[in-house]
């Protein structure tokens, strides 16, 4: 192989930079997986006939689940691990704005319409 030809390989330059590449398509898949078998393991948490205990942990790892969905659109190949991590962390932010929301405007209506 001569040495433009070798120069042409992306894996074979020293200048390509290789943290920039995407996942490949058995990690996306892994990825993909791995989020679909916790929402199942969460719903089998919520039906199983047992323990109570196993339904509260259920129910936590249901929402969970629904919101590791969001980044179901994000396992493809190529796609940088570092935005799926990006994802993830705009997913969470969102939910915890969301749920102080919703524990503040609760609180509030205790205080306000309630009594005290």
């Amino acid at each position: 192989m001569s040495e433009r030809t070798r120069l042409q390989v992306p894996a074979a330059d020293p200048t390509v930079d290789n943290s920039k590449q995407g996942m490949s398509a058995q990690i996306a898949t892994r990825v993909e997986l791995a989020i679909i078998c916790l929402a199942i393991f969460a719903l089998l948490l919520i039906f199983q006939p047992f323990s109570l205990a196993l339904f509260g942990v259920g129910c936590g790892v249901v929402v969970f689940s629904g919101l590791a969905n969001n980044l179901l659109p994000l396992c493809q190949p190529g796609v940088t691990v570092r935005s799926l991590v990006n994802c993830g962390l705009i997913v969470a932010g969102i939910f915890v704005a969301v749920l102080t929301a919703a524990i503040a405007s609760a609180y509030l209506y205790g205080r306000l319409f309630v009594g005290p």
